[in-house]
């Protein structure tokens, strides 16, 4: 529809009289991946990367988002139609204030922000107006149904723990809070509470729909009774009530009644908050308790996902392979060895899907950091050059993520230089020794450091959590300049350094690491914590310059390269 959408955007402006619409790339449920009837910012801008905003006014637009999709918006969005922001340059707020007059009116769907951003737009001084009917929605005329997929329940066994279990101890965090309920608005938070999964959004199995959890642990689940079958009603027991999402709004009158209802206002949708507000509840702001549980794995799911990680390996490693002895005959593109990739972990006969879309970037395009190969982008691979890989599968027991660059002829000086110093990054973050309560923050340090001395480094996070058979990027500690969730025992975390020179190749080597206790302990009481990588991927040897790695970062590699072929045997 775009650029068209954008005139009938601002028709529909005119007519509600309100100067500016807000379009951010999220659906009601704050996802990161969501349905094709959520992709209003595609609609209305062109720009389909994951993250990013746009603001409509009636003469002006502009389309912002961060440093990850700073190419992409580009290639994607008109400049003669929206000026093109980084967030980490501008803030969608002064954009605002620069181009709109103090009396004008910007309209917003309170199911697509969270209080936390409305509340910081309003600081700017901004006239903000919800609306109950999307705009967009009100225009798009061929906008797809939303999804409605059918719910299966996922292994107790795998999960270590039942469906009661998970919710009795939701229940016993609310007690320590005094809270009588909590609004859950995570479709993660409730597919892993509930044992339950569906496919109602690419490359996460998760069954969009809210839930409330009270302090007997009983809960409201709202979510069309047809989508559950009869065996997960029963396998859930009467603990669980099913209410159809039409009815949401009336029983969230009866919810307000109660004396404390817990809200995340960083990561629920607003419209939560002023259901809540209608009736006399003490609204509390405080995080959905479930994360922090989900994010400290079973020993049930944590052998599940190393099962997971050797037979993903295996399917990657004999790609990998097959890209060797396939490339020098000239006849590879983008698409083809992106194909062929998915080619062999569907030949496992377990795979469920993808945990997110391939990137397959050769040369240049290695350099887009979430580069996405299409018809028109893909290259053909041929001479000399690197190719990046990141890709990752869905599998019953597990969740994968994994980065390997390759060369394809034999890599030049800087090549291996520069992939070198992100072998140290990558091996200084997978031998880490930390206190319980390091943070994040603390250890993206050691991932730079290497880069730093050189005076180069990358504008994206070194870790992320990834969740059991659940979404890819999983919500608690990450590791990032801006991580300041602590790490614990049991936590799947990936360990990403990157180097990117524009125009030429990229280079990113990723794993993802278990957060393990080491037995050791301080002076002063505290264990000592540590990371062991279950990625079963092996380096490409022909990019390491050994000249660069100290005795200890040479033995890493060999262990490691000597490990994965034992596992993959």
């Amino acid at each position: 529809m775009y650029p068209q959408g954008l005139k009938l955007l601002r028709d529909e402006m005119q007519s509600q009289n309100v100067q500016g619409f807000l379009v951010p790339q999220t659906d009601a449920f704050m996802g990161e991946y969501i349905p094709a009837c959520a992709q209003r910012l595609a609609w209305v801008s062109g720009f389909t990367g994951s993250s990013g905003e746009a603001v409509i006014l009636q003469d002006k637009a502009c389309a912002i988002t961060n440093a990850i999709y700073t190419l992409q918006i580009k290639q994607q969005v008109s400049a003669d139609l929206f000026e093109i922001e980084d967030v980490t340059q501008t803030k969608l707020s002064d954009w605002i204030k620069r181009h709109t007059e103090k009396t004008d009116v910007i309209a917003f769907d309170p199911w697509l922000h969270t209080d936390a951003h409305i509340q910081e737009l309003e600081e700017k001084g901004l006239i903000l107006k919800p609306v109950d009917d999307n705009l967009i929605d009100k225009v798009w005329k061929d906008r797809p149904e939303p999804p409605a997929e059918a719910v299966f329940l996922f292994s107790d066994q795998t999960a270590g723990r039942t469906a009661q279990e998970k919710r009795e101890l939701i229940a016993q965090e609310l007690k320590k809070t005094a809270l009588d309920a909590f609004v859950l608005s995570d479709p993660q938070s409730i597919a892993w509470l509930l044992n339950v999964r569906s496919t109602d959004v690419p490359c996460t199995p998760l069954p969009l729909s809210y839930a409330v959890i009270y302090m007997d642990s009983t809960i409201d689940w709202f979510i069309q009774k047809e989508r559950v079958p009869k065996d997960v009603q029963n396998h859930l027991g009467q603990g669980v009530r099913l209410i159809d999402p039409v009815n949401l709004k009336h029983h969230f009158m009866d919810i307000g009644k109660k004396e404390k209802v817990g809200l995340d206002h960083k990561r629920s949708p607003i419209a939560f908050k002023y259901m809540l507000e209608q009736g006399n509840c003490k609204i509390v702001d405080i995080k959905d308790p479930c994360i922090n549980i989900r994010a400290c794995k079973t020993d049930s799911e944590i052998e599940a996902m190393k099962v997971a990680h050797i037979r993903d390996g295996k399917a990657l490693t004999k790609c990998l392979k097959w890209i060797e002895e396939e490339a020098p005959k000239g006849e590879l593109t983008e698409l083809i060895v992106d194909a062929k990739l998915r080619e062999f972990r569907e030949a496992t006969g377990v795979l469920k899907g993808l945990s997110f879309e391939s990137i397959c970037g050769w040369k240049e395009n290695g350099a887009i950091v979430h580069y996405r190969v299409t018809e028109e982008t893909s290259l053909p691979i041929k001479g000399q050059g690197l190719l990046l890989l990141d890709t990752g599968g869905q599998y019953l027991d597990g969740t994968t993520d994994v980065t390997r660059t390759v060369s394809i002829g034999e890599p030049s000086a800087e090549e291996k230089h520069h992939f070198t110093l992100v072998l140290k990054g990558h091996i200084a973050v997978a031998t880490a020794i930390f206190p319980e309560g390091t943070m994040g923050t603390q250890i993206d340090m050691l991932a730079r450091q290497a880069l730093w001395k050189e005076g180069i480094d990358y504008g994206h996070g070194t870790g992320h959590g990834v969740g059991c058979y659940l979404s890819v990027h999983e919500a608690a500690a990450s590791i990032s300049p801006r991580s300041t969730e602590v790490f614990k025992a049991g936590m799947i975390i990936s360990n990403e350094p990157g180097y990117y020179k524009e125009g030429a190749y990229g280079i990113r080597i990723e794993s993802l690491v278990l957060v393990v206790e080491t037995g050791q302990i301080l002076e002063d009481g505290r264990k000592l914590l540590g990371f062991e990588t279950i990625t079963m991927v092996p380096l490409d040897e022909k990019l390491i310059d050994g000249t660069l790695l100290t005795e200890e970062e040479l033995r890493w590699v060999r262990e490691y390269q000597m490990k994965v072929k034992k596992a993959l045997v």
